[in-house]
């Protein structure tokens, strides 16, 4: 692509570099030049325009945004591009969903020429319906076809979604004489409305392993919630223990997210069970946001993945919590 300053004489059919503002309108950079727009140029005195000239081999800007975005979501479901405009296309989201990113293949597609751009969202990021997950920009006016082919090669499916697969979830609410009662249930609610389902059912009992699994295996929805009026302290605490009691298998408790660090998984039969914080009733971001979105969607959530969660894992400090996590200094 050639950029400069040409003569009036030879700038139509180029793309102007500037936007100009002329006495009868204005003329938006980006747009190709007719012999009209130059005569509308001469007239209010110009001698010359910068412009961008495509060469062979190049594609326009626009042109360039649309293939590379198609090679990233690589025609997989939920993820739908924006009409080009001016160098960019954005992704879409459908519907609700987390979004899978090949962090690797999205570095090497922004690898092959600084003219060629790829941005998204953090890997697993919970999606909403309509919501922006990636965006292409080519950065100039033009691109050589030959290098926005091997980005699109390199960032082929870099990105996806999944959506939802459970429709329902069951809250199980543990109390205590002076407890919280069912404070927070509808934060769970919303969060749980916010990825497409709906909370069935709400079974509230003691806070005691026999009453307690008895409430879990009451449960009917296709993901089972535990909240326990008091914060789960190790895998024989009332909450992993009456899940075992119940029939179910604990998976894991702890995870390297705060706030959110107190959270357990495990099954009851086919069903996830997420045994949630006393901090999961606020709704601020949480690490309960970040395993039930996951779940709810399907994706294997491992060792592996929980390690991961603790870069980025330290989360928004919640001002009500009586242990802020740095202390004041007095002076």
């Amino acid at each position: 692509m050639k950029f400069g300053p040409v003569a009036l004489a030879e700038a139509a059919g180029a793309i102007l570099a500037h936007s100009e503002h002329l006495p009868d309108g204005r003329l938006r950079k980006g747009q190709v030049l007719t012999e009209a727009d130059v005569a509308r140029l001469c007239a209010a005195g110009f001698t010359e325009v910068i412009v961008a000239v495509l060469e062979p081999g190049d594609l326009h800007e626009d042109d360039a945004a649309a293939r590379l975005a198609a090679a990233v979501h690589d025609g997989a479901p939920g993820l739908s591009p924006s009409r080009a405009f001016t160098g960019r296309v954005n992704l879409v989201a459908d519907g609700p969903g987390v979004v899978e990113v090949d962090a690797a293949k999205v570095a090497a597609a922004n690898m092959v020429d600084p003219m060629v751009t790829l941005a998204t969202v953090a890997p697993w990021f919970q999606a909403h319906p309509g919501g922006m997950v990636a965006t292409v920009k080519i950065i100039s006016y033009g691109v050589a076809a030959e290098a926005l082919d091997r980005a699109a090669e390199a960032g082929r499916g870099a990105i996806a979604l999944h959506r939802p697969k459970y429709a329902t979830a069951s809250l199980i609410v543990s109390d205590t004489p002076d407890g919280p009662g069912l404070r927070g249930a509808e934060a769970i609610r919303t969060r749980l409305a916010s990825l497409g389902m709906r909370l069935s059912q709400t079974l509230s009992c003691p806070h005691e392993v026999p009453a307690l699994a008895r409430a879990i295996a009451a449960a009917h929805g296709d993901v089972v919630l535990i909240l326990t009026a008091s914060a789960t302290s190790d895998m024989r605490d009332t909450g992993p223990e009456a899940l075992r009691r119940a029939g179910g298998e604990v998976e894991r408790f702890g995870i390297p997210v705060d706030p959110g660090n107190l959270l357990f998984v495990g099954r009851l039969k086919e069903r996830p069970v997420i045994g949630l914080p006393n901090s999961a009733r606020s709704p601020v971001l949480h690490g309960a946001d970040w395993v039930m979105s996951r779940v709810a969607c399907g994706v294997p959530v491992g060792p592996e993945e929980f390690a991961a969660m603790g870069v980025g894992g330290l989360l928004k400090e919640i001002p009500t919590r009586p242990q802020p996590r740095q202390r004041r200094t007095t002076g």
